[in-house]
């Protein structure tokens, strides 16, 4: 997935299947453009391979906004045999509002596999930023053996490329690496920094989709410009074995810099849960997720936070309030919505019972997300979306609350998919993971639900679910919202804000009106 560029307007390029193609799998760029984030128009295809160096796809890559306005894009080819370089386009027509229009540079590629590099574990180039020495770096994730790696490239006119010795980064036993991300975060301020910012206050995301497990890690650290080495604050959540972007059915994805609102923005790519065959019968497979804005959490100081641009809520509708709703143990509470299958939830939970914590008694050899049949003292407890009204189908989101055997209390953020369809084909799972939560705070989440999906965020961002669901009954006006609490030992009472959401309109962009939508080349 290519980040978006800021061009008067939103301009977001992106890698698809290309179902006009006799072979399934063949790989176009696709492209749209909004000025809000939410409401997309589809543009003509903006690459597509058929050059020596792409003909087998046009993959991931990554945007570069130089400082005199100029536009730089590389991405990964696929070659003959499997073999992936990374090529250099720009835009035809800067003045082209929209960029319709691609030139693929003559002399491409202008990166090649290096020795010991597989030919076809190669790929991904991120941002690029400008080191202490003046010269642009950028990243390509592959691995050797077992060990995936970021291999640091540099470049001063992004024609002619070195590779810089050693790695950035590597971590063994978490295989390719692949759409590697990375770029600075605040430690003091909810601002997002440009992707070249270094220094005191300033923070390394470094992220990297797991081609082995098809999930996105990241960790926190700090980067040594001159040496031009990254080192985790916590070895042991390092890249691949500690936290998740997203503990769902979330891959491949990309942030980019907002210099317009200062902002890093998150896009992420939901794959899908049934078959190829339906896939290919509908003409399109998977979409994107609403695009989340990237913090530093300050008050953790161990994990980034993810949560939905506020140009979202320009989608709401009427909304309703409940106010301390009593959820008691092993009860299910219907609230009373006009419709169910299209809404911004926000909620706050509360545990009865100053000492309720101290209750949990049995302690679990194994912290994970079970189904919410795994009872306990404390939960699960939480919501069921895109429910029937017989409970049939549902869709449970919802924290559960474990204490271990050495006696320290963990809580859990889980979506529980495993009875979300009656669709035999469709892949359902537990998903979730651990989310900190602080003495002072109650226990809260955010639900962004659409007919299919599911995008989860919890305690302001420090653990989000995204669910890919595919519901049979509780579709349309069937579909219901309720609270549960599977807790054996205690109440809990809760607080809603519901918004009924508007549609987005997506649709393609009205090229007619441009008088047929291609700009003079210069």
């Amino acid at each position: 997935m290519v980040g978006p560029l800021y061009y008067m307007g939103w301009y977001h390029l992106f890698y698809q299947y290309n179902p006009d193609s006799s072979v399934w799998g063949n790989i176009t760029w696709g492209h749209a453009v909004s000025k809000d984030l939410i409401h997309w128009l589809y543009l003509p295809l903006a690459m597509v391979p058929d050059r020596w160096f792409d003909i087998g796809g046009v993959w991931t890559g990554s945007a570069t906004l130089l400082p005199d306005g100029r536009i730089v894009m590389l991405y990964t080819g696929d070659m003959a045999n499997s073999v992936q370089v990374q090529n250099l386009a720009y835009p035809a027509n800067l003045s082209d509002p929209l960029l319709l229009d691609w030139v693929k540079y003559p002399d491409n590629p202008v990166i090649v596999p290096p020795a010991g590099i597989g030919y076809d574990e190669f790929r991904d180039p991120t941002t690029a930023w400008i080191g202490p020495n003046g010269t642009w770096r950028l990243l390509i994730g592959t691995k050797v053996n077992s060990t995936g790696m970021a291999l640091i490239y540099e470049t001063t006119n992004f024609t002619t490329y070195e590779a810089a010795p050693g790695v950035l980064h590597a971590v063994n036993g978490t295989g390719m690496w692949e759409c590697v991300d990375f770029y600075p975060v605040s430690t003091n301020s909810s601002e997002g920094l440009e992707t070249s910012v270094v220094g005191p206050g300033v923070k390394h995301v470094l992220k990297a989709s797991l081609d082995d497990l098809k999930m996105d890690y990241y960790a926190i650290g700090t980067y040594d410009p001159v040496s031009d080495t990254w080192t985790p604050d916590d070895p042991e959540a390092d890249v691949g074995i500690g936290l998740l972007v997203d503990y769902g059915r979330y891959y491949a994805s990309k942030t980019f810099f907002d210099q317009n609102t200062g902002r890093r923005i998150l896009w992420g790519w939901i794959n899908e849960t049934d078959t190829d065959y339906d896939d290919l019968a509908k003409g399109w497979a998977s979409v994107q997720t609403i695009p989340r804005v990237v913090t530093f959490d300050n008050k953790t100081g161990s994990n980034i936070l993810e949560w939905p641009v506020e140009e979202v809520e320009s989608l709401r509708l009427d909304s309703t309030e409940f106010d301390d709703i009593l959820v008691e143990a092993g009860s299910v509470v219907a609230l009373n919505i006009s419709s169910a299958t299209q809404l911004d939830i926000s909620v706050e939970f509360e545990i009865e019972g100053s000492d309720a914590l101290e209750a949990l008694e049995v302690p679990e050899a194994i912290i994970e997300c079970a189904t919410t049949q795994n009872r306990s003292t404390l939960g699960p407890f939480g919501l069921l979306v895109l429910a029937d009204e017989s409970l049939s189908e549902l869709t449970p989101i919802y924290f559960h609350i474990a204490k271990s055997t050495n006696g320290s209390l963990t809580t859990l953020f889980c979506a529980d998919e495993t009875r979300s369809s009656k669709a035999s084909e469709i892949f359902k799972k537990v998903y979730g993971g651990p989310v900190p939560v602080l003495n002072d705070e109650k226990f809260t989440m955010r639900l962004l639900v659409d007919h299919s999906i599911i995008e989860s965020f919890a305690q302001g961002g420090r653990t989000v679910i995204t669910s890919r669901v595919y519901p049979t009954e509780a579709i349309y006006g069937a579909a219901k919202l309720f609270l549960f609490n599977n807790a054996t030992g205690v109440n809990v009472t809760a607080s809603l804000e519901i918004w009924q959401m508007n549609s987005a309109f997506i649709h393609p962009f009205p090229l007619e009106e441009l008088g047929g939508g291609r700009f003079s080349q210069k």
